[in-house]
């Protein structure tokens, strides 16, 4: 079975990649965690983030994020004392402070999903070469939410995180033409064909 080069590193890797990585995720909790995720990420190996994904968990109540908007210091103290946490008060203080933007965006939007979904129509975009293997680091679409997020007051969300959002939460398929999980994605879901866009 054929598989984007990046995942064949290990079997949780592989088991990220073929279940979860570039599906469409139109459920907040999800929308949430990923995004966070990628905020413990920062400076780290994403080997080392799914590694430690229970922990997370369990520091972050599951990622619900109304529950983290009310995190006040003695929750920072005890994820900063639980074993095998990362030990970063400045990420940490960004999840707490993100949830809480979080909830003014569902408020705006109705949800999440519906304000990420909304820069693409709701559809999976294809970018023209990507099936090829020539995948950006960022791009110009990644900037303008990136832009947004950061005017909304989000910490740790800046193009190239986001960008990672746009493929694990499925608003990009990055998949490589030959990997399993892209044609069954495209033929899942509804996709629309763009150029390259101010790629990085």
């Amino acid at each position: 079975m054929e598989r984007c080069g990046w995942c064949l590193i290990n079997e949780r890797e592989i088991k990220y990649h073929d279940e979860e990585w570039g599906v469409p995720v139109h459920d907040d909790r999800k929308q949430f965690e990923y995004l966070m995720m990628e905020v413990m990420q920062c400076g780290l190996s994403w080997d080392i983030v799914l590694k430690k994904r229970e922990i997370f968990r369990g520091c972050f109540h599951n990622f619900d994020y109304d529950t983290i908007a009310g995190y006040g210091e003695e929750d920072i103290e005890r994820i900063l004392n639980t074993e095998g946490m990362i030990r970063s008060r400045r990420k940490i203080e960004a999840v707490i402070s993100n949830a809480r933007l979080f909830q003014k965006i569902r408020e705006e939007f109705g949800s999440f999903s519906e304000y990420l979904w909304g820069y693409s129509d709701g559809k999976m975009i294809l970018y023209n070469g990507h099936e090829k293997g020539g995948v950006p680091a960022a791009n110009g679409l990644s900037d303008w939410i990136a832009k947004d997020l950061k005017k909304r007051g989000f910490k740790y969300l800046g193009s190239v995180t986001v960008y990672a959002h746009m493929q694990a939460s499925g608003l990009v398929n990055d998949h490589w033409e030959g990997c399993h999980c892209y044609e069954k994605l495209i033929t899942q879901y509804p996709t629309v064909h763009m150029e390259r866009d101010q790629e990085k």
